[in-house]
Parts: C-alpha cells; structure tokens; sequence
C-alpha cells in the first residue's frame, strides 16, 4: 500500500467537516420531526387529538359522531347519579337532575376536537393524556337552592366581640371568625366536574369579625371599666334620674357600626324603667282634638302638642360621658315635640263642613234597642283620619254585660234565640250604609245569611264578636267624623266632613228565589214564623269624584238563604219575626 500524503494543516479541516456534520444531523432530524408534525396536524384535522380524554373516557382519535357516541355511552350512568360534594368539613350530595345538570354533547365534542397548533404540545400528546372535560348546561337558579341547603351547614357567621359584666366586672368577650360556601363558585365548580368521578370540592370563604381582640381590650380599659366606676346622673327639665353602676352594667350593650367598630350602646328599655319614675313629670304627651258634646250639640275638644323624651338624643354622647372616672357625670336630656295627630283646627273644618252622608233604620225591639244605643254612643264622636280604617268591633267589643250591653233576641239558623248584644247588627246595617253613601272604601262586612225585610237588599251588614266585622278606610283628604242619633224607634249614623263624591245606589231585581223548609217546634220559646224564600241580588254603588268628574262604579252579589217556616205545636198563629238579630 503507498502511503498517503496528508495535506497541511489536516486536523483543522477534519474540525470543520465536523461541525458541518452535527448541523445536518440536527437539520434533519428537525426536519423529520416537522414532517412529521405536519402530516399529524394534515392527518388527524377530522379526529380527537390522540392524546385527548373527557371526563375520563378516552376520545384521542376518533372522528366526531363516534366521539359523542363512545362519550355518551361512557357517561350515561353518571347522568342521574348523586354527585358527591366536600365544603370544607362538611359532606353532601346532589340530584343532578334537581339541580338542572345536563351535558351539552355537541360543545363537549367540539371541545375534544380542538386541534392544537403548538408543535410540543402536538408531539408530548404522543407521550401522555390531556384531560379536557365536558362542557355543562346547569341551571343556576335550581342548583343555587340545592348547593343551599349544604351551605347552610356549613355556614358560620362570625361572632363578634363584645363585653359582659360579672358584677361590675367586665369580662371580654373575643371575635371568632366564620366562613361560607361561596354559592356562585360552587355552582361553576359542579358544572365543571361534576362527572369527574370523584367528590366535587366547593369553595368556602372566610368571614372575619369586624373588630379585633385588641379593640375588645380596649372597650374593656377604656369604655366598660369606667362605665361602672360611678353613677350616671340624666338631668330633665325640673327633675333629675340616676343610674347606678349595677344599672349602667345591666343596660350596657356593644354593637358594631360600620365606621368606628365596636361602640357602646344602651338598653333603652332598661334605662326607661331604671329612670321613667323621676322624669315621667316633665313627659307632657300630646292630645289628639276631639269630639265632645255640650246640650246635644258637637263641640270640638282642642288639641295639645306634646313634648317627651328623645332617650336616643339623649345618650348619643355616651361613650365620653360613660369613659370619664373624675368629676360628676351627667347627661343633659334631649326632649322631642310630639304634635297631635288631629288638630284642633281640622276638626272644626270637619264640623263647618257638615254632612258627607246619612242613614236611618228602624224597627227593632226595646231589648235590642239597649244595644243599639250602647253602641251607638261608643262610636259617636269617633275621629277617622285620611288613610284610617274604622272597625266597628274595634269600637265596641266586647260587647258584653261589663260593658253595658244586655241579652237580647238574635237570629241562629233562621230562627229565633237570645243572646248578650242582640241587635247591634242593626249599628252594623246603619254604619255600612252611611259609609257606602259618603264614598268610604268597603273593607270588610258581610250580609246576613236570611235576608231581614227592614234592611236595603244586598245593602246590609252584621257583626259577630270577633269573627265578622264591619270596616270602611277613610281615603279622602280630610278627616271624617262618625255621629250617631239614637231613639226608642230608629238609629241615625251621619259621617260629617267635607263631600268628595256623589253616590248613588242602583239595586237589581231578585232571582234564583229558592223555597223555604219548614218545621214545627215544641220549644216554650217557639215563635213561629211564615219563613222566607231565599234569593240573590246585586248592588251597584256609582260614585262621581265631585272634584276630577270621574265616575266609577262597584258592583256586589248577595245570595240569601231561605227563611224556614216554622210551627209551633198548640199555636196556631203564625207572625214573622225578623225584627231581632246580632
């Protein structure tokens, strides 16, 4: 073999192919790999990246409807079954189905599908799995109420700090804090994992107290400590009250506001009963005007403004007053007006302005007629304010012996009986009506079930001790005033004040009249009675707003029920009685 000549300097040509040589073995494999690449990303447009898996199941490199088809099936038992939850020390389920949980397959396929562009991420997809889960439809008003119900469980409200006295000793009372299921993220954290297959953990906020140990130390050093170091004099016009240290202590409270935190507060009702006796002489409580009478005639009582105490004005400077250990301590007290409701002077305009509206019934008995006039006088003169409700047993219940009322005859299932305040349905028919006709608002009344002939059909009202009621809402703009005019035959209700509508009443035939049953008694009180057929009418009150023109109306059906005939054995005079009843 002949040798071979190297040429000069050989080794540093040698170093050069060298490099030349590590380039293209990196140039080629770069360029494998982005064929590589390519052909995955050209390949696999129409198929779940490889390396994909929803809730789970794997999905890499099936095509869309086979993807749905497999996830479906896959997830199908997940659908309805509880759904394990975790907030903070506490455990739950949830009803999907309660909580309106659905998937939205073509979204969570469409999800799967997404194919990514970055190139390490392509190729670490052909090394492990990428989770991607499902998309969910929940309905969040339905799943709010339901994660409700585990929140509440595990919600804590904090406690804030406060003071208590053993004694006159103040012993502090520190903050804790408290948390709560943050309902919002928990809803997002069970519509993002509820078909993990694990226990679904949900958020929990902290709720810290507002003040601090340290600013309950303080409270007790600087506040509840000298609160009780001596007594609290309250200095009212002409009179003086003292709370004593056991009383200050008894009545100290702390609460929390919003600006200064943690500040002392009084019990007002301990401090009204500790000092009421010494300072109830300069209270001067307003009087409302009144209705009086004078030989007959209304006459109006006048009206007094009031002047009382502003316990609250009071002791809105008591954390300085109640702090100070030396020297007196007293707090200067705070007085309010209290104006009369009604004035003197809209009383006598109610007067001056006469009648609004009047009615009259008659024809009832001298027992019932006690009745009558008891209350009657109860609500003459009675005051109902713009925006009032008047109630008629307000004003005269109870109705019984203590109060002047006597036993009288009713009507008890058609027939005749006795009872304590008979008769005063007979108030109740009078007061309705003059109501109706000065365009009082119809609260409550109810008609008789029997129909009395001496009542307006479809027209009329009863009472019954607490049960049946006659009410009207005064909502004109002034006050209106109830008089009342009582004789041994009849009953006038007249509502003074100052006329807003016209009303009229138009009253339609009886129909659907019905045959009365009949039956004889052997009763010593047996009254017998022709009965009565039963019937239904309609009232249709129209009132025209003296002031706008504008006319409404109001229409009410009554059905009467049919008066029974009755026979009493050996009396063969038959008399219909309707003239007593409650």
């Amino acid at each position: 073999m002949l040798p071979v000549e190297l040429p000069e300097n050989w080794w540093r040509l040698d170093a050069a192919l060298g490099r030349y040589r590590g380039a293209l073995i990196g140039g080629v494999a770069f360029a494998f790999l982005s064929a590589l690449y390519v052909v995955d990303l050209v390949s696999g447009y129409d198929r779940v990246p490889g390396d994909v898996v929803a809730a789970g199941v794997r999905l890499g490199g099936l095509g869309a409807a086979e993807a749905e088809q497999t996830l479906r099936a896959a997830l199908a038992p997940r659908l309805t079954k509880p759904v394990e939850l975790v907030a903070g020390t506490e455990r739950g389920e949830l009803d999907p189905l309660a909580a309106g949980l659905e998937v939205d397959w073509p979204a969570t396929v469409a999800r799967a599908m997404d194919q990514p562009v970055n190139p390490f991420t392509r190729i670490g997809s052909l090394f492990g799995d990428r989770e991607v889960g499902v998309v969910s439809r929940v309905d969040d008003v339905r799943a709010g109420a339901a994660l409700d119900q585990l929140g509440q469980r595990v919600g804590k409200p904090p406690v804030e700090g406060s003071v208590r006295f053993t004694g006159l000793t103040p012993v502090p009372v520190y903050p804790t804090g408290g948390h709560q299921l943050d309902l919002p993220g928990a809803v997002r954290a069970v519509a993002d994992r509820w078909l993990a297959g694990a226990p679904v953990s949900l958020p929990v906020v902290d709720q810290p107290a507002t003040a601090s140990a340290a600013d309950v130390d303080r409270l007790v050093a600087e506040v509840a400590g000298p609160a009780v170091s001596g007594p609290l004099t309250l200095v009212g016009d002409g009179a003086r009250a003292t709370l004593e240290p056991s009383e200050i202590a008894a009545a100290l409270r702390f609460r929390v506001d919003g600006a200064r935190g943690l500040v002392p507060d009084l019990d007002l009702d301990v401090v009204r009963r500790a000092v009421s006796g010494p300072l109830a002489a300069t209270d001067r409580p307003g009087r409302d005007a009144s209705i009086g009478f004078s030989a007959g005639a209304l006459t109006v009582v006048p009206a007094q403004d009031g002047r009382v105490i502003d316990y609250p004005a009071t002791f809105r400077d008591l954390g300085g007053v109640l702090s100070r250990t030396d020297g007196p301590r007293e707090l200067t007290v705070v007085y309010q007006a209290q104006p009369a409701r009604v004035t003197t002077e809209e009383l006598r305009k109610v007067l001056d302005a006469g009648e609004m509206s009047t009615f009259t019934t008659g024809g009832f008995a001298a027992d019932s007629g006690r009745n009558i006039r008891r209350a009657a006088e109860m609500i003459n003169g009675k005051v109902v304010r713009p925006g009032q409700t008047f109630s008629l047993n307000g004003a005269t219940n109870p109705r019984n012996a203590a109060n002047g009322f006597v036993e009288a005859g009713i009507i008890e299932d058609g027939e005749p009986a006795r009872g304590i305040g008979g008769g005063v349905s007979q108030v109740a028919t009078t007061l309705f009506n003059a109501a109706y006709f000065a365009g009082m608002v119809d609260i409550e009344h109810k008609e008789h079930s029997y129909y009395i002939s001496r009542y307006p059909v479809a027209r009329e009202a009863t009472v019954f001790n607490d049960v049946i009621d006659v009410k009207f809402r005064n909502d004109t703009p002034g006050a209106v005033v109830i008089r009342t005019i009582w004789t041994p035959s009849s009953l006038t209700v007249k509502l003074l004040g100052t006329k807003v509508y016209e009303v009229s009443s138009a009253t339609g035939a009886r129909r659907n009249q019905t045959s009365p049953d009949s039956h004889s008694s052997d009763s010593d009180s047996c009254k017998p009675s022709k009965g009565a057929p039963g019937f239904t009418a309609t009232d249709t009150r129209t009132l025209r707003d003296l002031r706008s023109g504008e006319v409404r109306s109001e229409t009410r059906t009554v059905t009467y029920r049919p008066s029974p005939t009755i026979t009493c054995d050996g009396d063969d005079d038959d008399d219909e009685d309707d003239d007593d009843e409650d």
